[in-house]
């Protein structure tokens, strides 16, 4: 380890204590924290993305929150790009930086690098976007499936801009998103190693109905009216805002969008954990077990240490 570098990436599911787990690892190790989270890049989302609170920020330092406008496009692949480049930083000053999120695509763009995709033209991206806002996710993955069955069977289908980057990548070239499918993964310069956080599933998801009420009585739904002019943006078409757009829109009660967010956040959190239980080498951990985690790493880097 004298020569190489070690990312410690925390995943799981949504609500299951990431960010208390990588602030108590950053502080434990002394190090920084990059977010791996697909929304909470965005300076205008807050309470519905469950960002770090101020004292949460101030525990350790971030990167990747609060980086970008919502009025801006921003992809995976921008993500790995910056982050390599953040990363290659904070291993100047550090042997070990913690990642955390529960964004698959991000944390994979990070630790093994993305496929080489075609962009379509911005008319198409938005005019998709528009489709899924319009129809709604359902006909949009029927589309999908229509048209790449071999991807709907692997992707995150509930994901709304998992379907409209799939579909646009088969509107700019006439070949589905599996014909692009990148076989081998990048050969990172640093050691990774993932730890999975996970608990019992009804304690998880009463901690997500107890997240969900919270974010409504510090504003959500304010957040979210103010987000109207951005409402077609495909981070704004996920758990949490299109709910309540829904609602806006008079198409359900208040009552009811508060109960979809639960449910459509319990779906998210079982798809999260089936992702991650797929990817890579995740050791999976209570959330409870801090002791536990730091002892694995410190046994992972001293392994590596005797190595070289």
């Amino acid at each position: 380890m004298a020569n190489k570098k070690t990312l410690i990436a925390i995943v799981g599911p949504t609500a299951v204590g990431k960010t208390a787990m990588a602030i108590s690892l950053a502080q434990y190790f002394k190090t920084e924290i990059i977010s791996a989270d697909s929304r909470q890049f965005y300076r205008e989302m807050s309470i519905g993305t469950a960002k770090p609170d101020a004292k949460e920020l101030a525990a350790a330092p971030h990167h990747f929150i609060n980086s970008h406008s919502i009025s801006q496009d921003y992809s995976a692949g921008d993500f790995e790009r910056e982050a390599l480049l953040r990363l290659n930083e904070l291993f100047r000053q550090h042997d070990v930086v913690i990642m955390v999120g529960g964004s698959g695509l991000f944390v994979r763009a990070l630790c093994e690098g993305l496929d080489d995709l075609p962009k379509a033209g911005e008319e198409v991206r938005e005019r998709l976007n528009n489709e899924m806002a319009q129809l709604g996710i359902e006909k949009m993955k029927e589309r999908l499936n229509a048209i790449d069955p071999a991807y709907y069977q692997v992707a995150d289908v509930d994901n709304p801009q998992r379907v409209v980057r799939a579909l646009e990548v088969f509107e700019a070239t006439g070949k589905p998103m599996s014909f692009y499918h990148k076989k081998d993964v990048d050969k990172r310069p640093f050691d990774i190693l993932t730890i999975g956080l996970n608990m019992e599933r009804s304690q998880l998801y009463a901690r997500i109905n107890l997240r969900v009420d919270r974010m409504m009585e510090t504003g959500l739904l304010e957040e979210v009216k103010s987000l109207i002019p951005f409402r077609s943006k495909p981070a704004l078409l996920t758990v949490g805002y299109a709910e309540l757009f829904d609602y806006l829109d008079g198409n359900i009660s208040l009552g009811d969008a508060v109960d979809k967010i639960k449910q459509n956040s319990r779906r998210y959190a079982k798809r999260q954990i089936t992702w991650f239980k797929k990817y890579g080498d995740t050791v999976w951990f209570q959330p409870t077990e801090t002791g536990d985690i730091i002892d694995f790493i410190q046994a992972k880097l001293h392994g590596c240490n005797k190595e070289n």
